[in-house]
């Protein structure tokens, strides 16, 4: 068995998320107590919150590499980041890590070919629904194109992120928004609705979170990226 790196702490519930998951695969898989091998390098939130806040790109990526290349001399196989949004930095950082990165956008463009879905609503922070490092790797790997919720939408996500999800509450409130505008967002073509971020799936049951898949808890299949990463992990980990 391979040892996953989980670069984690932003935040530190769906870390936990990860951590669970990953054990539970590993377990299904290879019976008895098995669990997960895993290293994670948990950052303080609230220094990155600060810098992205500052638009401080630039110290965002040094701070992950740091963390990244912690993870490498611990002696990790592979190496992931358990956020959506950091993923804009990606392509600076993975040259200068000697293991390799399993891209968050990666699983769940798998996930979404597989059910044969060619237009998708995509939700998360701010970041990743106003840039296009997202949009751009599932269309350029998956042929998967993304439908955006409008101005408004995209701030009441971004709110209830971190104003809500980043602090471990989970609200009846942030949940109906999340099916308002996959209702809205399905009405614009969206074949399934794409949780861009590693918090959304906290609005779902704890059973829900198996396959990453949540047929009809919402107005839309619903695909959580931080499930689809972490079963993907484990995969990876128990690979020949």
């Amino acid at each position: 068995m391979k040892t996953i790196g989980v670069l984690g702490g932003m935040g530190w519930e769906s870390t936990a998320v990860y951590y669970r998951i990953l054990n539970q695969q590993v377990r299904r898989r290879l019976g008895g107590v098995h669990s997960a091998h895993v290293l994670i390098e948990s950052i303080d939130f609230d220094r990155l919150a600060t810098l992205q806040r500052d638009d401080d790109w630039d110290g965002i990526t040094a701070m992950l590499l740091d963390g990244a290349r912690r993870l490498e001399r611990a002696g990790a196989d592979f190496w992931l980041m358990a956020c959506n949004t950091v993923h804009r930095v990606s392509d600076a950082i993975e040259p200068c890590v000697g293991i390799p990165l399993l891209h968050i956008a990666d699983p769940a463009g798998c996930a979404l070919a597989a059910r044969g879905l060619e237009r998708v609503g995509l939700i998360g922070t701010r970041t990743t629904m106003e840039e296009r490092f997202y949009p751009e790797r599932l269309q350029r790997r998956f042929g998967i194109e993304t439908l955006l919720p409008d101005t408004a939408a995209q701030r009441q996500i971004h709110d209830f992120i971190f104003g809500e999800l980043t602090h471990g509450i989970v609200s009846a409130d942030g949940r109906k928004t999340v099916d308002e505008v996959g209702e809205s967002l399905r009405s614009a073509g969206a074949q399934g609705l794409l949780l861009a971020c590693t918090e959304l799936g906290l609005y779902f049951e704890c059973e829900e979170l198996s396959t990453g898949e949540f047929d009809g808890s919402s107005v839309l299949p619903s695909f959580d990226t931080a499930v689809l990463h972490a079963h993907a992990a484990v995969e990876m980990a128990l690979a020949d």
